[in-house]
Formats: structure tokens, C-alpha cells, sequence
């Protein structure tokens, strides 16, 4: 019920329904399967509204190059390659002690240009210093808000919940300690609260 309750809610006149996320904005569009009058953000925000400006290959590459022997020498973990960053992910890495290691071990030997985002069970580096927080902020900018409402359930999202105003409704997807003012419980939950966000709204217009 996702793609139709965003879509109902890009339909309100004076609304702006966004999806930012740290997948790669061809990634994004793929998976997620919305498709509509959405604005997209990738990347973490350096892909804001089309493909990553400027030419920042060469210094990704060079850092893909030097962590593949990395992950390579620990079974379960893959490295993903995006636009603007390289992710250590170790999900899959049955031995937990290994898991961490590899990911200490990254983000040791990561160089200090770079900016680490922590996920679950990831660390990203990328090569570029956008976060989801000055990406909202653009957007807000951008589109003159009045207010916003944003949802997330990982580490990188906080960055969101921390650039936005007070009066914003910020909310957190599931557990763990957070910036956001509001917490549901699991995608379901947010789901709801979407819906009842469109049946809000539609009773407004």
C-alpha cells in the first residue's frame, strides 16, 4: 500500500513527496517500484533530482581498489559500489567478532576526505560529504515548506531528523536511540500513519 498512499499524498496540492535514501538514484527507483510525481534523492542526497555532478569516479574507484582485498578475506561480506561511495556490508558474515573486524578495519584505513556513514551491519565511505540532513534542507529551501514530515529507520537518517525545524514531525521506524521526536513501530505502523496523513489532508483540501 506504500506506492498508492505516497501517491495519493503527491497528489494534494502544496505537497511535496520526496524519497531520499543512500541507494544509488537508479538503485532507488528500481527497487522501490514508485513511480509518480515523486522527487528523488540518492545517494545520501549527491544525487539530488538526477545523476551525480562531477567527476568523482577516479577517487571512488581508488577506494573501491583498495578495500576489495578487505572484504574479499572475509566470507559473507560484500563491498557495493554507488555513485559517490563504496559500502562494506557484512549482514551475511556469519561470524559476528570477523563482522565487526572488517568494519573497524575499514574504517581505519579509510582516508580523512572521506565521510563514514554507519549503518546496520554496513559502514559507507563516500567521497562526498551530502548527507540526508542537507538534502532535506535543500529541499526545504527549494520548495519554500511550511513544514515536513520525515520518516526513517536507519543510523543515516538521523542526519535527517537533526536538520529539520522543531515544529517538523520527525519519526523513527522501530528501535534503537534516536533524534527523531516520534517513534513507531515497524513499517506497518508507518504505513498507517501515512494513511492517516493522506485522509488528513484530503479532508483539508
Amino acid at each position: 500500500g506504500a506506492a498508492d498512499v505516497l501517491a495519493r499524498l503527491a497528489a494534494v496540492p502544496g505537497v511535496v513527496v520526496a524519497m531520499v535514501s543512500g541507494r544509488a538514484l537508479a538503485d532507488l527507483r528500481t527497487t522501490s517500484g514508485f513511480a509518480g510525481a515523486l522527487r528523488w534523492i540518492g545517494s545520501h542526497g549527491a544525487e539530488f533530482d538526477g545523476p551525480l555532478e562531477g567527476d568523482l569516479a577516479a577517487q571512488r574507484d581508488a577506494l573501491r581498489d583498495r578495500l576489495l582485498p578487505l572484504v574479499a578475506g572475509t566470507p559473507g561480506a560484500r563491498l557495493e559500489v554507488k555513485p559517490a561511495s563504496v559500502a562494506v556490508h557484512v549482514r551475511q558474515v556469519a561470524d559476528r567478532g570477523a563482522a565487526a573486524a572488517l568494519i573497524a578495519r575499514a574504517r581505519s584505513t579509510a582516508d580523512p576526505s572521506l565521510t563514514l556513514k554507519p549503518g546496520k551491519d554496513v559502514l559507507e565511505l563516500a567521497v562526498t560529504d551530502a548527507d540526508k540532513g542537507s538534502a532535506l534542507h535543500r529541499l526545504r529551501t527549494e520548495t519554500g515548506a511550511a513544514a515536513a514530515v520525515y520518516l526513517g529507520d536507519d543510523r543515516t537518517d538521523e542526519d535527517g531528523f537533526r536538520a529539520l525545524e522543531p515544529d517538523d514531525v520527525t519519526v523513527k521506524v522501530g528501535d534503537g536511540e534516536t533524534a527523531a521526536r516520534h517513534r513507531v513501530e515497524d513499517p506497518p505502523a508507518a504505513l498507517a500513519l501515512l494513511e492517516r496523513l493522506a485522509g488528513v489532508l484530503a479532508a483539508d483540501g
